[in-house]
């Protein structure tokens, strides 16, 4: 039970520090490296108290987390993401169940348009010589919640699934 409460623990610090970078993203359009270091790191303990074996569980999340955080590098290199934001998304997905990837990222792509729409009319409301950079770290984090409460909070998980 004590590593329950551990895991519980770890889930709100993980949605407090996902939180924490959402905000520093849409006030200084950063995300630090401290908080996507804390993110990843405290995956570690997770896995531990979440009781996850280290061949398959932890070997395949960290090589599908890599996976996501290669890609988005990609998106990085030429300029349509931010490198803040390629570091958060690969320690979120640390902590991500391998089932709830696609979902989890397409939830960050519909958040990241609609944030990049309201962008949009804000700079046609008011027009500015600055180029647009959207927050994304607030899809991030937004998808990152939504993940953690459909694995682990989601109580209705099994009305859902028969």
């Amino acid at each position: 039970m004590q590593s329950g409460v551990l895991s519980l623990g770890l889930m709100a610090l993980l949605g407090g520090l996902m939180i924490a970078a959402a905000v520093s993203d849409v006030r200084s359009r950063t995300i630090s490296n401290g908080l996507n270091a804390a993110m990843a790191l405290l995956a570690i303990p997770f896995w531990i108290a979440a009781g996850w074996p280290i061949w398959p569980d932890i070997a395949l999340q960290f090589a599908a987390a890599f996976a996501v955080f290669l890609l988005f590098a990609g998106l990085f290199a030429i300029g349509a993401m931010g490198g803040g934001d390629v570091k958060m998304i690969g320690a979120v997905m640390l902590w991500i169940p391998l089932p709830l990837f696609v979902p989890m990222l397409t939830i960050m792509a519909i958040g990241g348009g609609i944030l990049s729409a309201v962008m949009l009319v804000q700079s046609k409301i008011r027009p500015s010589d600055k180029v647009i950079e959207v927050p994304y770290g607030v899809a991030i984090a937004i998808a990152g919640l939504w993940a953690l409460h459909q694995q682990y909070l989601n109580q209705f998980q099994s009305i859902a699934s028969s």
